[in-house]
């Protein structure tokens, strides 16, 4: 093979090279994503990636876990609600990569599969994309309200702060996340998951000597995260919570 031919051969690998990184850059706001687990099914999900998203500084991350009645494999329905909602109302100016995982099994507890895959996909996201280590996120509602105490308490050196609501946790193992900023959140009236399992949370946290923030809606039902991810002051506190 000629010397001109190889220039020619290197210059084409160069400009692909380009026009890759280009497309990369130009892949922001909710993207379907597939995730493959250890026995090779697929596993769909979404991820959010900031507008002004260039790689070129560390972004903050939120992993959020979605409720029961979101369950399946259509890689769709995890976004719908919650936190994706609240993000779409902002998505121009949102500034986290936030991941939406979907549960299969109907739980998000961890060492059950759904979580595991949950942590897997992250993993693969803090591979592909430039994000600040200090500032990894977890939140969740209803059933990934549960499934964020239990995911704080098995790796609480993962997270800079957490977000769950109308969950529930082991009380006993508060001592573990006492040092993890926590922002709980809960409607009073909320008849699928009672209130109490809130307080007894935030009760054992103070207990162990942790400073929770908590704010209970009087008169809500179980519908208490439009209100919460609804709150422009959750993400300003949020942002200011890292890890040292």
């Amino acid at each position: 093979m000629t010397a001109l031919k190889l220039l020619l051969i290197a210059l084409a690998c160069l400009t692909w090279l380009g026009f890759a990184r280009a497309a990369d850059k130009d892949e922001v706001g909710f993207l379907d994503r597939s995730h493959q687990d250890p026995d090779g099914k697929a596993a769909k999900y979404v991820l959010f990636v900031p507008h002004d998203y260039k790689g070129d500084k560390p972004v903050p991350l939120i992993l959020f876990l979605h409720g029961a009645g979101e369950s399946g494999n259509d890689g769709h329905k995890q976004a719908q609600v919650g936190l994706g909602s609240a993000i779409k109302k902002q998505e121009q100016t949102f500034p986290c990569i936030t991941i939406f995982p979907q549960s299969q099994k109907r739980t998000w507890q961890a060492g059950k599969p759904d979580a595991q895959r949950a942590l897997d996909i992250l993993a693969e996201v803090r591979k592909k994309y430039k994000i600040d280590p200090k500032r990894s996120y977890l939140t969740g509602l209803s059933m990934g309200g549960y499934g964020t105490w239990s995911l704080a308490v098995e790796h609480p050196e993962m997270w800079a702060a957490i977000v769950p609501i109308c969950g529930g946790g082991d009380p006993k193992q508060a001592a573990k996340i006492k040092d993890i900023p926590c922002w709980c959140f809960h409607g009073d009236k909320d008849t699928a998951v009672k209130v109490e399992r809130s307080r007894e949370m935030i009760k054992a946290l103070e207990a162990a000597g942790g400073h929770p923030k908590y704010t209970e809606y009087p008169g809500v039902g179980h519908n208490s995260w439009d209100k919460a991810y609804g709150t422009p002051e959750l993400y300003k506190w949020l942002l200011k919570q890292h890890k040292e």
